[in-house]
């Protein structure tokens, strides 16, 4: 048990002076940290990841979360309080990407065909023949799943 000991000193030792070696060439400014109020209560927990990793996925659940928290409308991409459109929540969510956006649709829009028949034309047209968003944004986060499962 002295040999690990002593082995394991060596070793800490060595690795100590690599890192004074390694970052001597780092300037160091002392940070004025009085300005600096600690928060009074705690904190909100960082949000954790969605349950999907892959990026249409992801953007779809997403965008689901976003429907459900935000609001959900008909006949417009965002309505004047704010609420969104199933593409306009896809096109929120994919922050510019339109490929991305294009590929959500896409997806979307055949979770919808093989629930509802192939007759649905697009994703805007099924949106907005619903009264609320309940169905809208059950379809999403059935795309979401199929998205998943085939790994894009």
């Amino acid at each position: 048990m002295a040999a690990v000991k002593e082995d394991m000193d060596a070793r800490l030792a060595l690795a100590a002076v690599a890192y004074e070696v390694n970052t001597a060439h780092i300037e160091t400014t002392p940070v004025d940290w009085s300005h600096i109020a600690a928060p009074l209560a705690p904190t909100a927990p960082l949000p954790t990841p969605g349950p999907y990793a892959t990026p249409i996925a992801a953007l779809l659940h997403r965008a689901s979360l976003r429907l459900q928290e935000g609001g959900w409308c008909a006949g417009a991409l965002m309505d004047e309080e704010g609420s969104l459109c199933s593409q306009g929540a896809i096109r929120l969510e994919s922050g510019g990407d339109r490929r991305l956006e294009a590929q959500s649709l896409e997806v979307l829009l055949e979770a919808i065909r093989r629930r509802f028949g192939p007759h649905v034309e697009s994703v805007p047209a099924f949106n907005d023949a619903w009264a609320n968003g309940r169905e809208p944004t059950r379809m999403m986060e059935q795309a979401s799943i199929l998205a998943d499962a085939r790994g894009i």
